[in-house]
């Protein structure tokens, strides 16, 4: 007879222990756990009043006197996270409206990732342009003009068009032409 003891007292344990750990997770017993079924909504495009913009001379550009390449930060200013994702469009402006501008041939390299940007956060894309050469004015190897632009209009695909200085000169370039990498998570140099 102490062995059928043994056996229930071990049956009632095993059913106090099960008991508490439905107690614990929420689980009744005989009832399968159902998988979570809760997805996160990925963050939105940021707007383009979530991003401060500003641009600067690559570090590593063409041989030339122009501006070569350039690298543009997008800084998200609001307070949610968002997301970049994509090649931008480019256009040489004056101080005018950014609808006033003369739009660039973009050739695209790299393929485009969805960069998160969280507030305070940063993602860049570079600009490299066909260079000026030479001493004072300069002159384009294809024998046009080169071109001076105070400021260039940046697009994002669905987070607007943005009007930028470059911080340490003007956007000298020849051919209206500018191949630009996606946006990054990795700044550029």
């Amino acid at each position: 007879m102490g062995h059928s003891n043994g056996i229930r007292r071990a049956a009632l344990a095993t059913t106090a222990v099960t008991a508490v750990a439905a107690a614990v997770t929420g689980i009744l017993p005989g009832t399968a756990m159902a998988a979570s079924t809760t997805t996160s909504t990925p963050p939105p495009a940021c707007l383009a009043s979530a991003l401060q913009v500003s641009a600067r001379q690559a570090v590593h550009r063409p041989v030339g006197t122009g501006t070569g390449a350039a690298v543009v930060q997008f800084t998200n200013v609001s307070r949610r996270t968002c997301v970049l994702k994509g090649h931008p469009t480019v256009a040489g402006a004056g101080n005018g409206s950014p609808a006033h501008n003369t739009p660039l041939k973009v050739t695209r390299t790299g393929r485009a990732a969805t960069v998160t940007v969280r507030p305070h956060g940063r993602a860049w894309v570079k600009l490299t342009f066909v260079q000026v050469q030479g001493e004072a004015d300069g002159y384009c190897v294809s024998g046009r003009d080169p071109v001076a632009y105070p400021t260039m209009v940046i697009g994002l695909p669905h987070s607007g068009k943005h009007q930028v200085a470059l911080n340490d000169g003007v956007w000298a370039e020849c051919d209206n032409k500018v191949t630009v990498t996606p946006v990054s998570a990795v700044k550029p140099s």
